[in-house]
């Protein structure tokens, strides 16, 4: 067939109709290019920020390429003040909160990265004087030491002292806030000394 002298009713040729109808889709296609490439960054961006979060507040700075496990050794209570739930409490705990935050395998020993302590200071003692020369408060405070080895970056290792205290009224006796005081510490060095060893915050 020629297309050159092939029209329709109206008398146009039916080949320059076609290529005109081409080079408008491909003008149009070209048009919205710009807009695609946008929009695909965008999403992009946000699905990578997401996961880069996500990394950060779960995993940590954790490479799990390399490091694989964690060993937890109990925390004996050797303070002369003994509270006879503590060191089970807290060795507990801060085993939950590698277990919840990690995914590095929990063990007893033999970890790729291996902590352990104990608790040396569970102590009582008077806080803020009221204004008749009377505590106010008082204040129990708990201090454990905390011997950390990175088999992987032996550089990271270290020795440190974990304190932290709550107070509170004089009038309530240590035993009526003494598990609810605990539960709050706990969670504080738990989170303390994660954030020294995993999350390098």
């Amino acid at each position: 067939m020629d297309y050159n002298s092939s029209t329709h009713t109206n008398g146009t040729p039916v080949g320059k109709r076609f290529i005109e109808s081409i080079s408008g889709f491909y003008r149009g296609f070209i048009g919205v290019l710009p807009f695609v490439h946008c929009t695909l960054y965008i999403v992009l961006s946000i699905v990578l920020s997401g996961c880069a979060i996500s990394f950060k507040m779960n995993g940590a700075n954790i490479d799990y390429q390399t490091t694989h496990s964690i060993s937890i050794a109990d925390f004996p209570n050797n303070a002369a003040m003994v509270n006879p739930t503590l060191s089970n409490n807290l060795s507990e705990g801060i085993r939950d909160l590698y277990q919840r935050q990690t995914r590095l395998q929990i063990l007893r020993k033999g970890g790729d990265l291996e902590l352990e302590g104990e608790i040396v200071g569970y102590d009582l003692s008077q806080g803020a004087i009221s204004a008749d020369s009377y505590a106010s408060e008082s204040k129990l405070t708990i201090r454990v030491t905390v011997h950390f080895t990175n088999n992987v970056r032996p550089e990271e290792s270290f020795d440190k002292t974990y304190t932290v205290y709550q107070t509170f009224p004089a009038s309530k006796l240590l035993t009526d806030v003494q598990d609810e005081l605990c539960a709050t510490m706990i969670t504080e060095i738990a989170e303390n000394i994660y954030n020294d060893t995993v999350a390098k915050w």
